[in-house]
């Protein structure tokens, strides 16, 4: 059945140059909304043409924008941060469309945080200065230069994942363009509508054409872009086996990459944790954007004295999420973003139940149009259950048990990923010695799931390569140039 949706057919396909771009040569994309499996618009990929125009320009434009100093750079993200704060609703609808999450939670997590990184890296840029060193009457000095000045190009290529298509554009844009930068960015083929209205908004607040780009299309435009030899730079945020491709290809042109891929994060909560606190944060780190964040700790790990008190009052919370129209606020729990991933999901649950697991809600899909399953939590689990091995990305918390802090530290290891962690206790002593131990990238003691854009956010291992976020993005987005000053005569043996 049909629904009366706001239009959210965009303007192109592609924004080029500072202008909305179409080819319809390419290949229709339809842009499903989740909640009812509608298609409400279609967008088509990137002709080699339309990646021609998109390399040509970011390369042309970015040799001024390098010139130009830091804090001309800053007032343009600066002041795009502020329209997308202003056109906050607006945004979170389309976001809301695109991705099916909750109005509730886009109006405070996606386009906001968008408009926090702009922000962010805006009032940094002006700081982006190097160092000065004495060697006796010599001296040398370091000099942060934009990738591209260094290798005579200047274009980085992002590519998005489907669940925070607002913020991971703005995430990968705002400390490319404060460096000096310029960015093509390629959102998921899944949603395709968010990076536009960056776009748009950038060069709406000053951003000279040219400087981010949008490009849409499959993983081949994403390869194309990738090996273009323009291109310096690849920042992903998408899976491990999307990585491994991306790194190997980027790899062999010597091109720097940074990587947020997958997780199979845990949260220890122990005996002394605050347990509302506790179930608050599990809820936070498995159900937020149902379930489909890389970094959610879908291995809640409970001292056994503990654990029915927690699964009890998990139980009572979890079945009052609000499940509805995702465009009414009072919403709080939305659909899958594809038919796809809620596939992957069931399978999951089928294999949970196959190899013993307890459904202590949830559990079975919803009898909705759209891609529905009801917020699930499994019990009475083993760490080798494939549901406690593998990365389900969707509404699934599995609940083990634990009585000695080196056995659990031990068991929250034991994965290939290393994107996060988090961990419930009053004692801080205890949680400064547990997080310590803990192989992972982005760690929360009495909390979970917060990023804010002064924080480095990223994971290790099979997790990813390098950080989003605060100052050392910046560093991810540079070259050091070293300059050696002599104030002495030359000395040689001959």
């Amino acid at each position: 059945m049909m629904t009366d949706l706001p239009n959210a057919r965009p303007t192109a396909s592609h924004f080029i140059d500072g202008t909305y771009v179409e080819d319809t040569t390419g290949a229709p994309i339809p842009v499903i909304y989740p909640a009812t499996g509608e298609t409400i618009a279609t967008v088509h990929a990137a002709t080699p043409e339309i990646l021609e125009r998109a390399l040509a320009s970011a390369t042309r434009a970015q040799r001024d924008w390098a010139a130009m100093d830091g804090t001309s750079r800053g007032r343009i993200l600066r002041r795009a941060a502020d329209i997308i704060r202003e056109r906050n609703h607006e945004l979170s609808v389309l976001e809301t469309l695109d991705t099916g999450k909750p109005l509730q939670e886009t109006l405070v997590a996606d386009a906001t945080s968008g408009a926090d990184a702009l922000e962010y890296f805006g009032g940094l840029a002006a700081d982006l200065t190097g160092t000065s060193m004495q060697f006796g009457g010599d001296w040398a000095y370091t000099i942060p230069r934009p990738l591209g000045v260094c290798v005579g190009i200047g274009v980085c290529v992002g590519i998005g994942a489907w669940n925070y298509p607002t913020q991971i554009a703005c995430w990968k844009g705002a400390p490319a363009l404060a460096t000096g930068n310029a960015m093509i960015f390629k959102p998921s083929e899944t949603t395709p509508l968010c990076a536009l209205k960056v776009a748009e908004i950038l060069h709406e607040a000053g951003l000279p054409a040219g400087l981010f780009n949008v490009v849409q299309g499959m993983g081949d435009v994403g390869a194309a872009l990738t090996t273009d030899a323009r291109v310096a730079k690849v920042s992903l945020t998408g899976s491990v086996p999307t990585g491994k491709k991306v790194a190997a290809a980027a790899s062999a042109q010597m091109k720097q990459v940074t990587m947020e891929l997958g997780g199979k994060s845990p949260i220890l909560i122990f005996e002394d944790a605050d347990i509302d606190d506790a179930v608050s944060g599990a809820i936070n780190g498995n159900f937020y954007s149902s379930g489909q964040v890389c970094s959610n700790g879908t291995r809640v790990f409970v001292h056994q004295s503990i654990v029915q008190e927690f699964l009890e009052r998990l139980k009572s919370r979890v079945e009052t999420a609000v499940i509805g129209d995702p465009l009414d606020e009072a919403t709080n729990f939305g659909p899958m973003t594809t038919q796809a991933q809620l596939d992957i999901v069931l399978r999951h649950l089928d294999t949970a139940r196959a190899e013993g697991a307890t459904i202590v809600t949830g559990g079975t899909r919803m009898n909705r149009e759209g891609f529905w399953i009801a917020p699930t939590v499994l019990s009475d689990l083993t760490d080798d259950m494939t549901c406690v091995r593998e990365e389900i990305f969707g509404p699934v918390m599995s609940v083990l048990t634990f009585t000695d802090e080196d056995e659990v530290i031990a068991r929250a290891n034991d994965t290939e990923f290393g994107l996060s962690a988090g961990l419930f206790t009053r004692d801080l002593t205890r949680a400064h010695r547990v997080v310590a131990q803990l192989q992972a990238g982005t760690c929360w003691i009495n909390q979970y799931n917060l990023t804010p854009p002064g924080m480095p956010f990223g994971g290790s291992r099979a997790s990813g390569i390098g950080r989003e976020n605060a100052r050392m993005a910046m560093d991810h987005f540079t070259e050091v140039q070293t300059v050696y000053v002599g104030m002495s005569p030359v000395e040689a043996a001959y």
